[in-house]
């Protein structure tokens, strides 16, 4: 099976070459769809990512394994006069299999983002901004090796931001700025057992002496704090665009001053029209959610530590 799979990324990796040698000065972009009559631009963008590597009676040893990942996202803007609202959906779902180890996943997204903003004349990019955010994950995670109790879940967590600002945001959306000084997160755990584990920063449950169980542990928690999140897109040379989000959050009654970071990064290098390589990395801190580290076979809850997820894909992408 390996060696099937070593020789089709090798052709992808031959016609990579080739079409390099074209992108020089014909590469056309692809422009999102903008429907007049309506006020809406409509952009779509479906791709797919693998990676592969293959060892046959390697001297220096090595797992073969293989990866995929399947990523969409669909934007939505509707513009009129001073008015603008602007919708993204982002899903990601990745899984990796290694020789003699179960399929594992490596990435799980499902994210929403709406925003509805008014600025008082059509020379501004200032806005009055109300946000919506909404993130969870498609099926259960796992701190591998430990393939029996999960330690995440669809909709454990999910969280939502809510909440009015004023926004900062060019034409073209490369740059965008959000300042909002009344934003609600909720944070939602709909599984009892890591509702009662109190992971994610809910309540958790309580128990007698004897280990009975009192109260479960509480299946929601809401704060109200500050929200500051960026964006910053530049074609950095010539078919090379790097992209940078991030997303700084205070609550003001819990801890008011230890912020919440979610940083992404990503370096998107054009080969043509439809194949592409990207480099990425993640950063999360969040004082809420605790790191669990596996002693001497089980699993102990320690405290929060930064989140750091590194990707490089070469794959397909489709516009339209």
């Amino acid at each position: 099976m390996f060696k099937l799979l070593s020789f089709t990324c090798l052709l992808i990796l031959i016609s990579i070459n080739s079409y390099s040698q074209k992108i020089i000065t014909t590469l056309i972009p692809p422009q999102p769809i903008k429907d007049t009559a309506s006020h809406w631009v409509k952009k779509n963008r479906i791709g797919f990512d693998i990676s592969e590597i293959a060892f046959v009676n390697w001297n220096a040893g090595g797992t073969s394994s293989i990866s995929g990942l399947l990523k969409t996202k669909f934007n939505r803007v509707y513009t009129k006069d001073n008015y603008n609202w602007s919708n993204e959906l982002i899903m990601r779902y990745g899984l990796n299999k290694q020789d003699g180890i179960e399929l594992r996943k490596t990435d799980d997204v499902f994210q929403f983002n709406s925003a509805f903003g008014y600025r008082n004349d059509t020379i501004s990019n200032w806005y009055h901004t109300a946000k919506f955010n909404f993130n969870t994950q498609f099926t259960d995670g796992y701190s591998y090796p430990n393939k029996e109790i999960s330690v995440s879940k669809p909709f454990a967590p999910a969280y939502v931001f809510l909440g009015l600002g004023a926004e900062y945001a060019t034409k073209k959306k490369d740059r965008m700025l959000y300042l909002s000084p009344f934003t609600s997160k909720m944070t939602f755990v709909l599984d009892q057992r890591l509702a009662n584990q109190g992971s994610f920063g809910v309540e958790k449950a309580i128990y007698d002496i004897n280990g009975n169980l009192i109260r479960q542990g509480e299946k929601s928690k809401i704060e109200l704090g500050i929200l500051v999140t960026g964006l910053y897109k530049k074609e950095v040379v010539k078919n090379v665009t790097l992209e940078n989000r991030v997303s700084l959050y205070s609550d003001y009654i819990n801890k008011f001053g230890n912020i919440d970071v979610d940083y992404d990064l990503v370096l998107d290098l054009v080969v043509n029209e439809h194949i592409r390589t990207n480099i990425g990395a993640h950063i999360i801190y969040d004082d809420d959610i605790k790191a669990k580290e596996d002693v001497n076979g089980e699993q102990i809850t320690v405290g929060p530590k930064t989140q750091l997820k590194q990707t490089l894909g070469v794959g397909l992408v489709y516009d339209f």
